[in-house]
């Protein structure tokens, strides 16, 4: 006997909106949305495309016009609330352009809830177009099927973040000097914030205002020094591997 295909088919087109969704509503897209729908995928009237707008979770919705420059569609049916997002930050000083879209990428992937830049002496990149950054955890939701897009904020300095840090949230400050190892760290954090540097490293001074931070432990990733990107999305994995939602399984 065959298997009853999945519905809606996984490999519909999956965008974001952000008008909130709601059964029987009418939507208008132009821009690139619209362009990626009409003119690259060549969506036709009746058309079907999953939709989500990261407060009422995701939606399927049908295709009623496609023009060249603008696609109008009808929300016919709710498949699924916004998610529960694990409860953890990732704070990391900016890098150059490639990394730091890399960074937000994957970050959005494994599910992280906060995007803060911090900004550190040694952080070369003064300047964040965060219309970008943003476009960049939009595409990687819809790629992987969140339906909570992460909070990102303007750089901050690290002072201020350390003088505003709220007392009953973990900070996990990866400091490549040494710590206690990254797993074991993790173990009953609860709520948590992982804190990776610049490619110089932090200061001495950096350093010293971070450990006398009560709420702070510093961790090691590992024997290896690592990039600043590549610590952010190891440290992410191990966290969500331990104390984050990897554990549940796949989404059914």
């Amino acid at each position: 006997m065959a298997a009853t295909p999945a519905w809606p088919p996984a490999s519909l087109p999956r965008l974001f909106v952000e008008a909130p969704l709601a059964e029987g509503a009418a939507l208008t897209l132009d821009g690139a949305p619209a362009n990626y729908l009409g003119n690259v995928l060549r969506l036709a009237a009746g058309a079907q495309v999953k939709l989500f707008d990261d407060v009422t979770g995701e939606w399927l919705a049908e295709v009623v016009g496609a023009g060249r420059k603008r696609v109008t569609l009808t929300v016919v049916q709710h498949l699924r609330p916004r998610e529960p997002v694990p409860d953890i930050w990732l704070l990391f000083a900016p890098v150059k352009r490639g990394p730091i879209d890399w960074i937000v990428e994957k970050a959005t992937e494994l599910g992280v809830d906060r995007l803060l830049p911090v900004v550190t002496q040694r952080t070369v990149v003064d300047r964040l177009n965060l219309d970008r950054l943003r476009a960049n955890a939009i595409e990687a939701a819809e790629q992987c099927e969140r339906t909570a897009l992460p909070r990102l904020d303007p750089p901050e300095k690290l002072a201020a973040v350390l003088k505003s840090w709220p007392e009953d949230r973990v900070l996990l400050f990866a400091d490549e000097t040494g710590g206690v190892p990254f797993v074991e760290a993790t173990q009953g954090a609860g709520k948590a914030a992982i804190l990776i540097g610049p490619e110089g490293g932090f200061t001495q001074d950096e350093r010293a205002a971070v450990r006398a931070l009560s709420a702070a432990r510093g961790v090691s990733l590992g024997p290896r020094i690592l990039r600043a990107e590549t610590a952010a999305v190891a440290a992410v994995s191990v966290w969500m591997a331990t104390a984050g939602d990897w554990p549940e399984g796949a989404r059914r």
